[in-house]
């Protein structure tokens, strides 16, 4: 799969729910921008971007706004996005490199997501 980098990429999860007022639990799209993650690689450039690891989170995620009231579980709203798999024999910094379709935790830990769109298009992390 294609390596995550903070040129761009998406990481989406469906269904967000939260309350949403008067109190309804109404689900959600949850987005959250590859380009807004922090810590990277500075180091490690991948088509002249640094690349993400898996201690790379981004801390704000968007798309659930009108559920001001928080997700059912984890009682926030555009909260951060963390992400749960990567490539565990490719380590960036001593650390799993992460890639399109790694499994990710949104709004904190109120839905699984997962990294939908390509950060960039050539270089590849082949794993097991």
């Amino acid at each position: 799969m294609l390596a995550n980098t903070q040129m761009f990429g998406l990481d989406l999860a469906f269904p967000d729910v939260c309350l949403t007022p008067p109190a309804i639990p109404i689900p959600y799209p949850n987005i959250a921008m590859g380009m807004m993650a922090i810590p990277i690689c500075f180091n490690i450039l991948k088509c002249f971007a640094p690349a993400h690891n898996m201690m790379t989170f981004t801390p704000i995620s968007l798309g659930d706004i009108p559920g001001v009231i928080g997700g059912v579980v984890s009682h926030t709203v555009m909260s951060l996005k963390r992400d749960l798999t990567g490539a565990f024999t490719v380590l960036l910094r001593g650390l799993p490199a992460t890639r399109l379709t790694s499994i990710t935790l949104q709004n904190t830990f109120n839905m699984v997501g997962i990294r939908a769109v390509p950060s960039q298009p050539k270089v590849y992390v082949l794993a097991a």
